[in-house]
């Protein structure tokens, strides 16, 4: 099973390419009538023409429109109108923090529910650590006994 390091700089190499995709998401707010309107209608072009460009009826290219607004258009339809707008469809999920953040942040809670059992029993007997050295303990426990697919149990 991969502990937590065996994957870290797969994570990393990714959590660069999203570091880029973040500053792009938050300046892509899609126009309020979508971008395939704005597209269409920046070009000049009617929905009608568009219509004939996707090879469907006029009322069926403003559906499509409608349907990115409402956010129920599929990924093969808005490839499909893009393609007919001659634009490139970028898609991508963008962790709203780093991977790494998030594996870390997660396992430091597995860590932290883990310990918690002899957390009790050591302060049932009077032996409590220090916070310091407990977040010393979390981490070690996360460096050697915390599991990457255990973690999103």
């Amino acid at each position: 099973m991969p502990r937590i390091a065996a994957t870290a700089l797969p994570r990393r190499r990714l959590d660069q390419r999203f570091d880029t995709l973040r500053r792009l998401v938050a300046e892509a707010t899609p126009p309020a009538a979508g971008w395939i309107r704005a597209i269409r209608k920046s070009l000049g072009m009617t929905a009608a023409q568009l219509a004939v460009r996707l090879g469907v009826r006029r009322e069926t290219a403003r559906d499509i429109e409608t349907s990115e607004v409402r956010g129920s258009i599929t990924l093969d339809t808005l490839r499909r109108a893009a393609q007919a707008l001659d634009c490139a469809l970028v898609y991508a999920l963008v962790p709203r923090e780093s991977l790494e953040q998030m594996v870390m942040s997660r396992a430091r809670e597995v860590a932290t529910k883990d310990m918690a059992a002899l957390d009790h029993t050591m302060a049932l007997e009077k032996q409590s650590v220090e916070p310091a050295e407990r977040d010393a303990q979390i981490d070690a426990y996360v460096r050697e006994e915390i599991n990457l697919r255990r973690l999103w149990d």
